[in-house]
């Protein structure tokens, strides 16, 4: 997996007033965890820009006043509810040998058989949830969609990988083709044409019928009327 390098500062106090001043200055307050002791740090907003505001998944390598260097992940951000400005990270040191749950971006790929022939691709998961040991982790899951048809689904199951394992259930549907509304309502327009068709002939041949009786009668009216003097 790629890797970006934050380049920080040692926090030496971690109470509110020293936060504040950070913030203001413009720099994020972040805590490393996972090794001996939790590492708190700071570094300037922009710095987390590529890891942050993109679709992409990365590993993190976060350089302290140019002396100590941590490999890590991103495990928790919080942003300000009114100007989405970052509040607080949190990072997950890692370990050659100890495994890491993190998201991994879907990426989709070929032409679906099912979206050529009208439907609508809908893609259920764009992250995955995967366990794995860091030197296993993948930039991405990659699903060629050649194949699919109407009504075809991709499950997690059918993702399986021995590098790593997923934290979802294997039934999970990732992504599936499904026929387009526009389709749907033609289809229903139709039967309900049909229908309509077979009410009005019904109604003919009632109405046709009706009259045939109303001529019998009539007939039968005629000859028995009682013949004048």
């Amino acid at each position: 997996m790629k890797s970006i390098t934050i380049n920080g500062s040692k926090r030496e106090s971690v109470g509110k007033t020293s936060t504040k001043a950070l913030r203001n200055a413009g720099e994020v307050p972040c805590v490393l965890y996972g090794g001996d002791g939790p590492v708190h740090f700071s570094a300037p907003e922009l710095a987390f820009s590529k890891l942050v505001y993109t679709a992409n998944a990365y590993t993190v390598v976060i350089a302290i006043n140019e002396k100590e260097s941590y490999p890590a992940v991103l495990q928790d951000i919080q942003f300000h509810p009114v100007t989405d400005k970052i509040l607080h990270i949190d990072f997950y040191q890692l370990f050659d040998d100890k495994k890491i749950a993190m998201d991994i971006p879907v990426r989709i790929v070929g032409n679906s058989i099912g979206v050529k022939l009208g439907g609508n691709l809908q893609r259920n998961r764009r992250k995955l949830r995967i366990k794995a040991l860091p030197a296993n982790l993948p930039d991405y899951i990659e699903i060629d969609i050649t194949e699919l048809n109407i009504g075809n689904r991709v499950y997690v199951k059918e993702l399986l990988n021995d590098s790593y394992e997923f934290l979802h259930p294997d039934n999970t549907v990732v992504c599936q083709v499904r026929r387009a509304r526009a389709a749907l309502v033609v289809e229903t327009e139709d039967e309900e044409g049909e229908g309509e068709e077979g009410e009005g002939e019904e109604s003919s041949e009632e109405g046709t019928s009706g009259d045939g009786a109303s001529e019998k009668k009539d007939e039968s009216s005629a000859g028995d009327a009682p013949a004048e003097s």
